[in-house]
């Protein structure tokens, strides 16, 4: 374990459950452990159930951790957004200094927040141009004065989403301090570190990968198994994804809709009202509207009940159609906003793909089950609008694998299905880095105009032996870690509904090793 450094975690709701424990193991070790949380309003709100568990469960209960919080900013943000920005000098310099992976406005759009134009959820206000930037400054001077403070020799983290994240990737990056992160590899449920939000395939798994690949048959008799068994099962779906909404492919029941609605009634009432946070809220950026963000929750339901069913904006597939397979993403999240900001409008990537494709082929394009209900209706229609696109029935089939079988090859943004793709030996685009664009048959689209001679190279893919390079890379760097799991274990035990079990404190023990060795790694590489 290890012991004697500065550990500054970020937090942010949920995610913060697995860290409360691992900063409390770390802690335990002899380390300087602190937190910071990087929702402003999770620590500018009274105590509620929208906190209650999180930021304050860590400074009720974790008085040897060093908290940070955001409610400072909050209260300057609050004076300042109605405010036009009159001095760009600190902007100017954090822009020379700060801006390696992204410049300023790219940055910003990694909130929910600051980026409304992009997303429906009409609870949120729209950024004003002094708002996004004043957000930007005062982000830059609250991580840079924890920075300086806490002075941490690692920075660990489970999430990529928020603006203050994409702030301390290069804040850590200027100042060589490691911003230890974790990465879907999306085989099976293992995880490997990046050291750079997953912006870009890090050095070190690209150089694993191709160790592995320069191996023969005989030494990857394993991996070449798991392919074969991959591509003959019937059902391909991440166990992660089980007992989801990515793999719910029938209405819930009314009374279900029903009951779910009224516990949200409940909720932001105790939350807003009862907590007092109704009047801590402002008109601007920052805050949602809590009467707003329920009204959005109903009408997403009662939409998820139409578009469940039979209705008009959803087509069957043709048996005979050629076609190239585009599942959508949910909008705002994080492997778009931040991992692909100039390819955020999917409106736009189905019409550029649209006017590639060869003559004859159609663009079948699927809904995440995660938007249904959160996109106005308008989008469907103007996807109906191109007469070689399809905007598909999403539950004809309850696997990504009939889809990707029966196609020419997958295009997507960042998402799991171009891996899936390539695990079958199919073809597929990808718009932003992910680690599996690493497999043969997986290429990374630089600019629209690529798209028409890229579609039409797409062939049957003979790279089993890629396939198998990629899961030894990722056994090798990787942990089996359940993200989804130790976020609802952990949630239960600290509101009290179960105690820590000896199995639930090993895998947080895995995760503080998996910490450890990524930690071990960087040194070793800058070493």
């Amino acid at each position: 374990m290890i012991t004697g450094k500065n550990i500054l975690f970020l937090c942010k709701e949920s995610f913060s459950f697995p860290i409360y424990f691992a900063a409390e193991l770390f802690n335990k070790s002899e380390n300087n452990v602190g937190a910071l949380f990087v929702n402003p309003i999770e620590s500018y709100y009274n105590k509620s159930e929208f906190n209650g568990n999180t930021y304050y469960k860590f400074k009720e209960q974790l008085p040897d951790i060093k908290l940070y919080g955001l409610e400072e900013l909050c209260k300057q943000f609050n004076v300042a957004s109605s405010q036009p920005m009159d001095d760009y000098s600190y902007l100017n310099y954090i822009e020379n200094k700060y801006t390696f992976y992204k410049n300023l406005n790219m940055q910003l759009i990694s909130s929910q927040l600051a980026s409304r134009q992009y997303h429906t959820r009409f609870y949120f206000k729209r950024a004003k141009y002094s708002q996004g930037d004043k957000y930007l400054e005062l982000g830059y001077k609250r991580v840079i004065e924890i920075v300086d403070e806490f002075k941490p020799d690692m920075i660990l983290d489970l999430d990529d989403s928020e603006l203050i994240r994409t702030i301390v990737n290069e804040v850590a990056h200027e100042r060589h301090i490691p911003y230890i992160n974790i990465n879907y590899p999306r085989y099976e449920d293992y995880k490997i570190p990046t050291y750079c939000m997953g912006l870009k395939v890090d050095s070190y798994f690209k150089k694993e990968y191709f160790k592995f690949y320069a191996k023969n048959t005989k030494e990857l008799v394993n991996e070449y198994s798991y392919v074969r068994k991959y591509r003959s099962q019937n059902k391909i779906m991440s166990q992660e994804f089980r007992g989801t909404i990515t793999n719910q492919y029938t209405p819930n029941s009314l009374y279900k809709v029903a009951k779910y609605l009224f516990s949200k009634g409940i909720y932001f009432w105790r939350h807003s009202i009862i907590s007092g946070n109704f009047k801590k809220a402002k008109n601007n950026i920052l805050y949602d509207n809590s009467f707003l963000h329920f009204l959005f929750y109903c009408l997403v339901e009662i939409k998820k009940q139409y578009l469940y069913r039979k209705n008009i904006y959803f087509c069957l597939p043709k048996e005979d159609d050629l076609y190239i397979y585009m599942p959508l993403h949910l909008i705002p999240e994080s492997t778009t906003l931040v991992k692909a900001p100039f390819y955020i409008n999917e409106l736009s990537i189905i019409e550029q793909v649209s006017k590639s494709l060869t003559i004859g082929w159609k663009l079948y394009v699927k809904e995440h089950q995660s938007m249904l209900g959160e996109r106005d209706f308008k989008f469907y229609k103007r996807i109906h609008a191109f007469p070689n696109v399809r905007l598909v029935q999403f539950n004809y089939y309850d696997d990504p694998k009939p889809w990707i079988i029966n196609s020419i090859g997958v295009i997507t943004i960042t998402g799991t299905s171009a891996y899936e793709a390539a695990m079958l030996g199919k073809s597929a685009i990808v718009f932003g880095d992910v680690p599996f664009m690493l497999i043969d048959g997986i290429i990374k689209v630089n600019s629209y105009e690529e798209l028409p001679s890229l579609l039409k190279a797409f062939t049957k893919q003979d790279n089993i032996h890629s396939c198998a390079a990629y899961i030894a890379a990722v056994q090798s760097n990787g942990i089996i870690l359940n993200i989804k799991k130790l976020m609802s274990e952990g949630e239960s035990i600290l509101k009290g509904e179960k105690n820590i079990s000896s199995n639930y404190l090993k895998r947080i023990k895995e995760l503080c090793e998996f910490y450890e060795k990524a930690y071990n790694e960087y040194k070793y590489n800058q070493g």
